[in-house]
């Protein structure tokens, strides 16, 4: 679950020397990256099983699929511009490659955290009792944007409480200390968690369903002047979604390898997915990324980003990275968008046409 691990080192990823990218030529390589998350694990299996070659082979490209064992480095690498393409959340699009300048597409629109990610409090079982607690979680991170959501619902702020960060390596055994009292985490670190003495999950990611997204992002000046990457990475993808969904041994089999891949069973992969909504067929995704909610979680998120003086460097305010959604309308500076949510390439899985 390293995707969570998001803007912790955020002034890493704005040291790295950015180049502005050149007027994108038509090309036939690319390099997509992701990392180890129950969302993401279809990008492993669509590599190794050939259905990413066969896609790629279609639109008389090819693709090259890598996975990075580090979350937020496989983010720097991206917009370093080591990386055509990269899967990374909502939140973090938004503050380290779109903020750091690199013209970023939302270009599948995969899931949302669906219980996923948690507060969860020791001998205590109301949300309204972490006041002046201690809250241990990965600082900057989407746990901690969960927090601050639900602290919003009970009227408090974090002056109210203490951060304290905490490694996501560390999470299970500081909650067995006895002077760590109130956790946020994702799974499987929550499951764990919840099962020890005296946890109680008092507010979980389903209270702010669509708001931790999960995408595969690709650079729109790439994605403008080579559209067959998107359709192969779409088609790809949405192979990988209804062998998943089939009830047939091929797709037992293809769930059990990315299970295996991803340190778990299939029991274990099947209880994540059970709290990750999963957008398997492409018309839910397109419904999702044109409905009216993400710009108001856009909006959210990027307020909580400024807030916390990670929207990007030297951001003066909240408007200075813009961003656009499928009507057209935009979010901060139009003419400064630098993340776009366009789901025309899943329009066209979802109406057969790749």
């Amino acid at each position: 679950m390293l995707r969570k691990l998001a803007a912790i080192i955020l002034a890493a990823s704005l040291s790295l020397p950015f180049v502005p990218t050149a007027q994108a030529t038509p090309k036939k390589d690319f390099k997509i990256c992701w990392s180890i998350y129950v969302g993401w694990m279809p990008w492993g299996y669509l590599a190794d099983s050939g259905i990413m070659k066969r896609w790629a082979d279609k639109y008389g490209i090819n693709v090259e699929i890598t996975r990075i064992n580090d979350y937020v480095e496989s983010i720097n690498q991206y917009t370093a511009g080591g990386f055509d393409g990269c899967s990374m959340t909502n939140m973090d699009a938004l503050s380290i490659p779109a903020g750091g300048g690199v013209d970023t597409t939302a270009l599948i629109v995969g899931d949302f955290s669906n219980g996923n990610d948690a507060v969860i409090l020791k001998d205590k079982t109301a949300l309204k009792d972490i006041a002046g607690q201690k809250i241990n979680l990965v600082e900057l991170s989407v746990s901690h944007y969960l927090l601050a959501r639900a602290l919003d619902t009970i009227g408090l702020t974090e002056k109210d409480i203490t951060v304290v960060n905490t490694s996501d390596a560390d999470m299970v055994a500081a909650y067995g200390t006895s002077d760590v009292t109130s956790v946020v985490t994702w799974n499987p670190l929550v499951s764990e968690i919840v099962a020890m003495p005296g946890a109680h999950k008092v507010f979980d990611s389903t209270q702010i369903p669509g708001e931790i997204i999960d995408l595969m992002v690709v650079n729109t000046a790439t994605l403008k002047d080579n559209p067959a990457l998107g359709k192969a990475l779409v088609g790809a993808w949405y192979e990988v979604m209804a062998l998943m969904t089939s009830g047939t041994p091929e797709g037992k089999a293809a769930k059990e390898e990315m299970a295996k891949a991803s340190g778990t069973d299939l029991a274990g992969f099947d209880a994540q997915l059970a709290s990750t909504a999963m957008f398997f067929e492409p018309a839910k995704a397109v419904e999702f990324t044109k409905g009216a909610e993400l710009p108001k979680t856009m909006d959210l998120v990027r307020n909580f980003l400024f807030s916390h003086g990670i929207l990007g460097t030297n951001a003066s305010n909240v408007d200075v990275t813009g961003m656009s959604f499928p009507d057209g309308s935009t979010l901060g500076d139009a003419g400064n968008v630098k993340l776009r949510f366009d789901p025309a390439f899943t329009a066209e899985a979802a109406a057969g046409t790749l």
